[in-house]
């Protein structure tokens, strides 16, 4: 059965029982996953354009469950045979030979797939294959068949390959690829072999690079029967199912932290904020990746900071995020004339997104009484050396912030309510009501001078 044939039946019977075609998948249920089932049931080859960090790659490995558990192949065979239907010059002989005593091998579909990152330096050899020169020492003439070192292409017959960022493969081998799946004919040092392969083609691209003129030739572009654009997370939810997903999790005693869900929206729209900047170069695009890395580099930060002060519980809070200054830094690309600082833009997207988070969760006249406090003279410092003895005064002295308090933060985690405590006073402070500046102990918060 042809590898299109096969997948259609596997995704139909999928569909059918309600079962999902990909697992880890978030996000795309509505928007990519239909396009790519319905590519799948008319055998199309795919092209997934988008941009970084948006679930290409495993998208692309996942459509390995569409394939037959086993396959049966003519033992020996470097490109996957069928028994039925022998393509290579070595099967065809050892079928002519054994005929029904041939000897057969069984392959997990696991096996079956191929992929390659396709880079200026990719060569012919790399994917299609080159002349051996063992097998030429041992007699064989180069035009034969049997002198090939057959490339990645062959060694995926009757599988599924891939090409990632498919526009940076040169263009003599993008002509050469395109004779092996079009053409069914490999041309090695000017010696044609006839070689009809049965392959699944899915590759992946940056949408500007693939519409660049010149970066693809048109009938390797034209070989893909659907085009689908992917996209990053819709809404924060999303984007926290993937954090909950990729997030890399510890399982020792320590690793036991609390991340409130106010700081959770905070992450999430940090990225979120970053894809609409326009100080960065949305071309490159902000991988989810940026906001798996933040939420992994926040968590250690509540546990080093957790550590430094013995305390009991191991709470991510607004202090933490100094952390982004270095776990975002390198997943963002400015696009700015001038020597705008890195660090910076990162900070100000925290600031938006804290503000827009409290925003969300309180108004400034429930906090009236807190801010009273301060304008009496009332100063709290917070930080790795700031102690918790003011911030829990400051809670104490207000009734009124205590409600709203637990209405932010559910948990009963003393930390976690001081946390929360904090976070409405960076709200403040962001929202011009509170001052805040840097002592020797950590950050400071005080009455805003007027």
């Amino acid at each position: 059965m042809p590898i299109a044939a096969e997948m259609r039946k596997n995704a139909i019977e999928a569909i059918r029982s309600g079962r999902g075609l990909f697992d880890g998948i978030h996000g795309y249920e509505n928007t990519v996953m239909p396009q790519l089932e319905t590519a799948i049931l008319a055998g199309h080859d795919v092209i997934l354009l988008g941009e970084r960090g948006q679930g290409k790659s495993r998208i692309i490995r996942s459509l390995v469950s569409l394939l037959d558990e086993w396959m049966p192949i003519v033992e020996g065979s470097e490109i996957n045979d069928d028994p039925t239907n022998p393509v290579s010059v070595y099967a065809k002989e050892l079928i002519a030979k054994n005929g029904d005593e041939t000897p057969i091998a069984w392959v997990h579909r696991s096996a079956r797939f191929g992929e390659k990152l396709a880079t200026p330096d990719t060569s012919m050899a790399d994917l299609i294959g080159d002349v051996d020169p063992i097998k030429v020492a041992e007699g064989r003439y180069l035009s034969d068949e049997l002198t090939m070192h057959f490339g990645l292409v062959p060694r995926t017959n009757r599988g599924i390959f891939a090409i990632n960022e498919l526009p940076d493969l040169s263009e003599r081998i993008q002509v050469g690829l395109l004779s092996i799946l079009e053409e069914r004919d490999i041309q090695i040092r000017g010696y044609r072999i006839s070689l009809p392969l049965d392959i699944f083609l899915i590759a992946s691209a940056n949408p500007e690079d693939y519409t660049n003129r010149g970066r693809l030739i048109t009938p390797l572009k034209d070989r893909f029967g659907s085009q689908i654009r992917t996209h990053y997370p819709l809404s924060s939810a999303i984007e926290l199912e993937i954090v909950d997903q990729e997030a890399l999790f510890y399982d020792d005693e320590d690793s036991n932290i609390y991340f409130p869900q106010h700081l959770r929206g905070v992450v999430a729209l940090v990225s979120e904020l970053a894809r609409r900047a326009p100080n960065i170069n949305q071309k490159s695009g902000v991988s989810v990746r940026a906001t798996v890395a933040n939420y992994e580099a926040l968590s250690a930060a509540a546990l080093r900071r957790t550590l430094i002060s013995d305390s009991p519980d191991a709470v991510v809070r607004p202090c933490d995020f100094w952390v982004l200054a270095s776990s975002m830094s390198g997943k963002i690309e400015l696009d700015t004339v001038d020597d705008t600082d890195e660090v910076m833009v990162i900070s100000k997207l925290v600031d938006r997104a804290n503000l827009e988070v409290f925003r969300s969760l309180v108004t400034l006249d429930e906090l009236r009484p807190l801010v009273a406090t301060f304008d009496e003279g009332f100063e709290v410092t917070v930080g790795e050396d700031g102690s918790d003895e003011h911030l829990a005064k400051a809670l104490e002295s207000s009734p009124e912030t205590q409600l709203v308090i637990d209405r932010i933060e559910p948990s009963a985690l003393p930390q976690a309510k001081l946390g929360a405590l904090e976070f409405v006073l960076e709200g403040l402070h962001l929202a011009k009501r509170l001052n805040k500046y840097e002592g020797d102990a950590g950050s400071i918060y005080a009455k805003r001078t007027r």
